[in-house]
């Protein structure tokens, strides 16, 4: 809901819609007043009149203060709707009840609730607008003092058209412009992941790129020694034994560079596809240790030594998420990150991120990236999508936040079990 992001954009559209529909509503029943009028002698024009201009005095401040003081929740919006059916319920009281066509703008804030607030609390401006009308059925005032019932017929069958022409209206225009916005927003939010994804997928290659790298540096230099040797045995005139070991390592090391390849390849085949690799648990952390290696060579990030061999489901979007999870950690933490790893419930595997930062606070602590929140040090949308991915392969992410730090639990089911997703 958009006063939830507490976009100051957001807050102006919502207030612009609430206050649209209220003058809408405001300028029909003076329409209405005029016409009733010039037909019958209306019994409380008066009252009625004062109580359209009052409506429109309170939809202009509660537009003022939305739009100036956005409510932190929706219960003041579903409020200000509940305000809205009894304003319009007194309204319809002075001129005739539930005998008037007009009746239905009843309707117009409790479509409205059902677009703007929560399921619980549509319902309670749902009942509170039933309510209304059935407080009109039981007390009802005449609409006029005179008994002119040919004229109040016709009068009725006028009203009855152009309340279904305007109400249609107000709804194509109100509750049509709302849906059309969510609609578009959920299209950027997917588009937003989708992109977000195929950047974590291209980090991940080049991550996968500069660990064949590095682990290539060895061999390389390895065979750089081994071809000055051979060199000077060459210059001799019969080869020793050393010649041909010095020629079994060099052909050992190539072997390594092409499976070090190999690995390259496959590691770009899954980050184009987003496939997932079923490897070890330890195996899978060494990997990570690797790559956080290459981005922080000097973080103080302290590796446990030894690590479970739970065979585990992973893919490269998955090891971008742990790191982002660590780039937060050092970012919160500098002087100081342990990652450690251990075997969890019903065969789980848990890797634990730990720092001694000042905390995620309580707006994240239990169950973080749920949402997206505001937070000065970028911890909102990262971990938001790092979330996201967790629950992708079937895990979960939990949180522990003290004076000491912050504890972000990665909890990861067995390959083939029944909390990993096909």
């Amino acid at each position: 809901m958009e006063w939830l992001t507490h976009s100051q954009t957001g807050n102006q559209q919502s207030a612009r819609y609430l206050l649209g529909m209220r003058l809408a509503i405001i300028a029909i029943e003076l329409v209405a007043i005029a016409v009733m009028d010039s037909f019958i002698h209306l019994a409380y024009r008066a009252e009625a009149l004062l109580v359209s201009l009052l409506y429109g005095v309170l939809a202009t401040l509660a537009w003022i203060w939305f739009t100036r003081r956005p409510p932190a929740s929706s219960l003041a919006v579903s409020g200000g709707l509940v305000a809205d059916i009894a304003l319009i319920a007194l309204w319809l009281f002075l001129t005739g009840g539930y005998t008037n066509p007009l009746v239905s703008l009843l309707l117009l804030p409790i479509a409205v609730a059902i677009i703007l607030v929560p399921s619980l609390q549509s319902m309670l401006v749902t009942l509170a607008g039933i309510g209304g009308y059935t407080a009109l059925v039981v007390w009802h005032t005449p609409l006029t003092h005179k008994h002119v019932a040919t004229q109040l017929a016709q009068l009725h069958l006028v009203g009855m058209w152009a309340t279904f022409a305007l109400t249609a209206l107000i709804l194509l225009l109100i509750v049509g412009t709302l849906s059309r916005r969510l609609r578009r927003q959920q299209f950027q939010l997917a588009q937003f992941r989708e992109n977000r994804l195929r950047d974590e997928q291209i980090i991940a290659l080049g991550l996968s790129a500069a660990a064949v790298a590095h682990r290539l540096g060895t061999p390389l230099n390895t065979l750089t020694l081994l071809l000055e040797e051979i060199r000077s045995e060459a210059t001799r005139p019969e080869p020793s034994k050393v010649l041909e070991e010095d020629l079994d390592t060099m052909e050992q090391q190539l072997q390594l560079c092409g499976q070090h390849l190999q690995q390259l390849t496959h590691a770009a085949i899954e980050a184009k596809a987003a496939q997932r690799q079923v490897v070890a648990a330890g195996d899978w952390v060494k990997r990570l240790r690797e790559s956080a290696t290459l981005l922080w060579p000097s973080g103080p990030i302290e590796w446990q030594p030894t690590f479970p061999d739970t065979p585990i489901a992973v893919d490269a979007t998955l090891d971008q998420a742990v790191l982002n999870l660590l780039a937060n950690a050092l970012t919160a933490s500098p002087e100081w990150v342990r990652v450690t790893a251990r075997n969890g419930d019903n065969g789980h595997v848990e890797l634990v991120v730990e720092d001694r930062g000042d905390g995620l606070g309580t707006t994240l602590d239990g169950a973080p990236g749920e949402d997206i929140v505001e937070s000065r040090q970028g911890l909102g949308v990262g971990l938001f999508l790092s979330n996201a991915t967790i629950q992708r392969l079937g895990g979960e992410l939990k949180a522990q936040s003290d004076q000491q730090g912050t504890t972000m639990i990665i909890d990861l089911p067995p390959a083939n079990s029944p909390g990993e997703p096909s």
